[in-house]
């Protein structure tokens, strides 16, 4: 997969570090300024992307307090709980107004920046901005008049797969399929925040790469770097963390966003991991090259006389390695020496008579 940003083109794939993406969400902070630290801070840490969410708050759900539109104690945040739907939401929205400052400082700071989009109002704000990549959340990956439009943009798209079941992520790409759209990622994800590292089932990401042929990433919304870290062995190329200014309780998506000096971790972590997984079949580093000379082989344990019978007396496998290798030691053995073999000296194949 490719994204085109900044006239420049970003790779996705196995072959390339992920693509670390810092979820702003609702870590603005109903705070301009705030989010413009945020996305400074963004820049200096390394951080390659960050990710807004836009939708219309009317659009999102209806401003009414019917039981099914109430938030009740059923949420491990606390600052979710007790409240409707619409509520949530007008806390979480970033404002229409501040996304062109935001997108215009971003692409100052030369930080690729786009937006999850919910609704075809918002798709439209965020074309005219010219957003270079879409996100779909887990709870709108089945809203296909939505995703259909977003298709027609032509630009990247990252689909989080978070509550479907094999059935309904079947019924997801065979959709993108059937609209002949290929430049799409899936987005393995947990929805739960924080989510429990039992419930990340990341084996699920290795299956879903190898049953439809694409890239696939991991939304984490855990505490920690461990899922991060472990999603790259699996073959994660897009990783997302939520990304905050500082810690602040009572702010929507604190417990499993990271700061900025735990961004920094992370993104160490996450590339010291896409590191270590290299690529098989394996090859010998130049620093393990060095150690081959030291493991063991077969050395004269005495002086060794010329027609002397090689018992476990006189030879022994040993370190270094400069010798013959411990697969001929039992073929030794019974055999007489060629030749004066002092004690200490490494054993060839011409200092005896051997037969294949």
């Amino acid at each position: 997969m490719q994204v085109s940003f900044f006239n420049k083109k970003r790779i996705i794939s196995e072959n390339h570090k992920p693509l670390i993406i810092g979820e702003i969400s609702a870590n603005h902070d109903n705070s301009l300024e705030k989010t413009f630290q945020l996305l400074k801070l963004a820049k200096k840490i390394g951080l390659e992307s960050v990710k807004f969410q836009t939708f219309d708050l009317d659009e999102m759900t209806l401003n009414i307090k019917k039981k099914e539109f109430m938030l009740k104690n059923s949420f491990k945040s606390s600052s979710w709980n007790n409240r409707s739907l619409y509520n949530l939401y007008q806390e979480a929205q970033l404002p229409k107004k501040w996304h062109e400052p935001l997108f215009k400082f971003c692409n100052s700071l030369k930080l690729l920046c786009f937006s999850s989009v919910f609704d075809e109002i918002s798709l439209k704000l965020l074309e005219n901005l010219n957003c270079p990549i879409y996100k779909i959340a887990s709870l709108e990956s089945l809203h296909f008049p939505l995703i259909e439009k977003v298709l027609k943009t032509r630009k990247p798209v990252f689909i989080s797969t978070g509550t479907l079941n094999i059935d309904e992520i079947e019924e997801l790409v065979a959709f993108l399929r059937k609209k002949k759209n290929n430049n799409y990622l899936l987005m393995h994800c947990v929805t739960d925040y924080p989510a429990n590292s039992w419930d990340l089932n990341l084996a699920h990401i290795k299956y879903l790469k190898s049953k439809y042929k694409c890239e696939v990433g991991f939304s984490d919304h855990t505490i920690g770097n461990t899922g991060a870290i472990a999603s790259v062995a699996y073959g994660a190329t897009v990783i997302e963390k939520h990304f905050k200014l500082k810690e602040k309780k009572n702010m929507l998506d604190n417990n499993f966003s990271l700061n900025p000096n735990e961004m920094i971790k992370f993104i160490n972590d996450v590339n010291d991991s896409w590191m270590a997984k290299g690529k098989s079949p394996k090859k010998i580093s130049v620093n393990e090259k060095k150690f081959i000379k030291y493991r063991r082989s077969i050395y004269a344990a005495s002086n060794i006389q010329p027609k002397e019978i090689f018992t476990t007396n006189n030879i022994k496998v040993v370190r270094p390695g400069l010798g013959l290798p411990p697969k001929y030691y039992n073929d030794m053995l019974g055999k007489r020496a060629n030749k004066f073999i002092k004690l200490g000296k490494p054993i060839g194949l011409k200092d005896f008579k051997y037969k294949k």
